[in-house]
């Protein structure tokens, strides 16, 4: 890992792009695109399709290291190629934006409240293909739907077990222990979740560093303390389904806390709008969701 990426993330300016649909959850952003079911036939096709909107918004010239610090890719993204390099080889050398990898195969059936991720079987065979396509972190998620002690401590163990062996392959991993944002008792569940991780953060080993992406919290700069812990290089938010307007002035309530919006991002995004249109709207979104993250 080059000095100067994670000096890149742990204090730059800008936020996190996240483009990492997998294939559950491609053709709901394929049809907020513009693009419905009836115009591919297979998931080659449908990955096909998502490429192209995403290498329309990563050649974008409003896409650039000024705002953005990193783009989360899926792994069918980052074996492919945006203007013949590989995405994640496109993104540093052309765009100076740092590569990060979801790694996670979904996740499990509901038990205890959570949803704990799926097993990663590759796990070892995908970080080496990620250290050879240049990836500098990863990310994996799972979800807490309410306040169920042992589900969350379950959660935040396996998160930290998977990002152990993570860190010792040479990457910087981010956890998404995400808090659903319907949850009834949100704030009581973002309370355990913050006990879980400092405990486990007390247990690290001091070459380990880590990152988390976190549902923005009830109470305004609930999550800034962790942001002083000397494993954490940087805790970015999840836009969880709230409108870009909605994440935003949330986000600029928790001083510190940076966006790494999906949804939020793209929304408006449309196939059929002019290079001209689709890059103003892109620009404005871009814009904004930046002004929020260095509050």
């Amino acid at each position: 890992m080059l000095k100067e990426q994670l000096e890149r993330m742990q204090h730059g300016l800008g936020f996190i792009a996240a483009l990492d649909q997998s294939g559950g959850s491609t053709p709901k952003a394929l049809r907020l695109y513009g693009i419905n079911e009836t115009q591919y036939h297979n998931d080659e096709e449908m990955f096909d399709l998502i490429h192209e909107m995403r290498t329309r918004i990563i050649t974008s010239p409003v896409f650039t290291s000024e705002h953005i610090l990193a783009a989360i890719l899926f792994e069918n993204t980052m074996d492919r190629k945006i203007c013949g390099e590989y995405s994640a080889d496109y993104l540093w050398n052309v765009k100076g934006i740092l590569p990060i990898l979801k790694v996670d195969k979904g996740l499990a059936p509901l038990e205890n409240g959570v949803q704990l991720m799926k097993p990663i079987t590759n796990l070892d065979e995908l970080l080496i293909k990620a250290k050879q396509r240049h990836i500098f972190g990863t990310k994996m998620r799972s979800v807490i739907k309410e306040a169920n002690p042992q589900g969350i401590a379950e959660i935040v163990e396996q998160q930290f077990a998977i990002a152990h062996q993570i860190a010792l392959a040479g990457f910087i991993p981010i956890l998404e222990p995400e808090v659903d944002i319907h949850a009834p008792d949100k704030k009581e569940c973002e309370v355990l979740l913050k006990e879980e991780i400092i405990n486990h953060l007390s247990m690290l080993d001091d070459n380990i560093h880590i990152m988390f992406k976190l549902t923005i919290p009830d109470t305004p700069d609930f999550y800034r303390a962790l942001m002083s812990d000397p494993h954490v290089v940087r805790i970015v938010a999840l836009s969880g389904g709230y409108t870009r307007q909605e994440a935003n002035d949330k986000l600029a309530q928790n001083h510190g806390l940076i966006a790494s919006f999906s949804r939020a991002l793209t929304q408006g995004l449309h196939i059929d709008q002019s290079d001209e249109d689709f890059n103003a709207l892109l620009k404005t979104s871009i814009t904004s969701i930046y002004e929020a993250s260095i509050l």
